[in-house]
C-alpha cells in the first residue's frame, strides 16, 4: 500500500497543534499520564517534516492505558498495540491521512530518553538538523510514496546521531 510521503517546510503552527492535542489527552486520560512530550520532526523549530504531530506519552501503567482504548477512540485515535517496539503502545489519528501519532511508554522506559535526546540534539545542532532535513526531502522525492523505503533511508542517519545524542544529553 502506498502512503503519501510528503516532507514539507517547518510550520509555525505545529507547536500549537501539539498543545491543543495535549490538553485533549490530559482530559481523556487524566492521572494515567506522567508527562506528554512533543517529539519527532514537527517538534523541532525549522526542521522540514512530514506534517504529522508526534506525541510521546509517559504513562504510569501500560495496562491502564490499554483499558483507555475507548477514550482514545473518542479522540479519533486507533490503537495499534506495540507496533514493532516492545513496551510501546502506538496510536494513529487520521487514518490514511495520518495527522497525529502517539508513542506511549511506561515512565521508566529507555525509549523516552532516546526520543527526547534526539529531538534536543537536533535542535541544538543546526548543521545536523539541516543535513537531516536534506536527507528527508531527498528520500521523499525518491521513494515514490513507499513509506518503508523512506524510513529505511533515514535509519542509518538516525542510529548514528541518536547514539551521539544520548551521550550528549547525558552530559547536559
Amino acid at each position: 500500500m502506498a502512503v503519501k510521503v510528503d516532507v514539507v517546510d517547518s510550520n509555525p503552527n505545529w507547536p500549537d497543534e501539539f498543545n491543543s492535542e495535549k490538553l485533549r489527552l490530559k482530559h481523556a486520560l487524566g492521572d494515567l499520564i506522567a508527562e506528554i512530550h512533543h517529539i519527532g520532526s514537527t517538534s523541532i523549530t525549522g526542521l522540514a517534516a512530514k506534517p504529522v504531530i508526534d506525541i510521546m506519552l509517559e504513562v504510569k501503567s501500560l495496562a491502564a492505558l490499554d483499558n483507555k482504548t475507548l477514550a482514545m477512540n473518542s479522540l479519533g485515535y486507533e490503537a495499534k498495540g506495540e507496533f514493532g517496539i516492545v513496551g510501546r503502545r502506538y496510536f494513529i489519528k487520521g487514518g490514511a491521512y495520518k495527522s497525529h501519532q502517539i508513542h506511549a511508554f511506561k515512565t521508566t522506559d529507555a525509549n523516552i530518553t532516546r526520543h527526547i535526546a534526539f529531538r534536543d540534539y537536533l535542535q541544538s545542532h543546526p548543521m545536523v538538523m539541516k543535513e537531516y532535513a536534506n536527507l528527508k526531502k531527498k528520500l521523499a522525492s525518491e521513494c515514490k510514496d513507499n513509506i518503508d523505503m523512506y524510513c529505511d533511508g533515514k535509519d542509518e542517519f538516525i542510529k548514528f546521531y541518536e547514539s551521539k545524542a544520548i551521550k550528549w544529553y547525558a552530559n547536559t
